[in-house]
């Protein structure tokens, strides 16, 4: 398996960080946008879709700022792969952005990066925020 390269995308919010936050950080607010169901054990997370669950480890979070998750497969091969998602504030605008790390190999990096847009985009429709 060839190594994975890093990425990262931003995305602009109009909604208040905590909200946005509660979305990012809980099985249910993940299970709106991000996978058809998530449950969660202590730092372990289950990623369901379309019936197929992938399991994943918190890594760190921090209220209301960022989460970040290991994906098992990667922490029994050794990896140090992840995918963090954070919320920037500009100190000057006030202007929310959720800019997200993660992971992909090199001929899977756009077709990864497409999946985020999609999920991004029914993120904000669950939110009802705009660009």
């Amino acid at each position: 398996m060839e190594e994975k390269i890093k990425f990262e995308m931003e995305f602009p919010i109009r909604v208040s960080p905590s909200l946005l936050y509660q979305y990012l950080s809980t099985p249910s607010g993940l299970s709106e946008w991000y996978a058809d169901n998530v449950n969660s054990r202590g730092e372990f997370f289950s990623f369901i879709w379309e019936g197929s669950e992938e399991k994943a480890k918190l890594l760190s979070k921090k209220s209301p700022e960022r989460i970040k998750f290991r994906w098992m497969d990667d922490v029994e091969d050794g990896k140090d792969y992840f995918f963090e998602l954070r919320i920037v504030v500009d100190e000057i605008t006030q202007d929310v952005s959720l800019i997200i790390t993660d992971f992909a190999e090199e001929d899977e990096i756009e077709e990864g990066k497409m999946l985020w847009e999609n999920m991004i985009s029914d993120l904000r429709q669950v939110l009802g925020a705009t660009i």
